[in-house]
């Protein structure tokens, strides 16, 4: 296993960032949003991780999540990706409306090529950045700079406004994805 997939104790949340390749825009329509978001209620819901606080940006995601007995986080964030490229390339390739169709296609096919795990296509770049939230300092910072992603991006001017976050569950409102809020 690679060291850019390892964590620390599993028994702590954890702060990821996954990126997709050459920052490309993907996540500025709905419908990979909607992918992304279907595939982290199931893999919550199936008690593959615990997720504690997620924004969805325009080309990159930030979790703070944590293992379940008996899984391994780095494992189940890797078979996220994986499921998730795939389900999202093959919507690109039905998307008969996407004017950057081409562009993102010569991008994920130029990365595929490039990478020793992929012979076809890449969508995610292969590093997480797991960062182990022991501390509550720590925590609190990440979580923090999470939900003010958006803001600081121009997106919403109140963290809680932008639904593609988990900040409106932690300021008492509804959330799209169930949570295990952290303290």
């Amino acid at each position: 296993m690679s060291t850019n997939y390892r964590s620390g104790d599993e028994a702590y949340p954890h702060f990821l960032t996954l990126t997709l390749v050459e920052w490309v825009d993907l996540f500025s329509r709905k419908r990979y949003k909607d992918i992304l978001l279907e595939s982290l209620r199931f893999y919550t819901q199936h008690q593959r991780f615990r997720l504690h606080a997620w924004v969805i940006m325009t080309n990159h995601v930030h979790l703070i999540a944590s293992a379940v007995p008996g899984q391994k986080l780095v494992e189940a964030i890797r078979t996220l990706k994986r499921f998730t490229a795939k389900a999202m390339y093959e919507s690109l390739q039905e998307d008969q409306q996407e004017s950057r169709k081409n562009w993102m296609n010569w991008i994920f096919r130029a990365q595929g090529k490039r990478s020793s795990s992929n012979e076809h296509y890449k969508v995610w770049i292969h590093e997480n950045h797991p960062i182990e939230l022991s501390t509550p300092v720590l925590l609190k910072q990440r979580l923090d700079y999470l939900h003010q992603n958006p803001v600081r991006a121009g997106i919403c001017y109140r963290a809680e406004d932008y639904i593609y976050s988990s900040a409106g569950a932690y300021a008492g409102e509804q959330t799209q994805l169930p949570l295990v809020l952290l303290e």
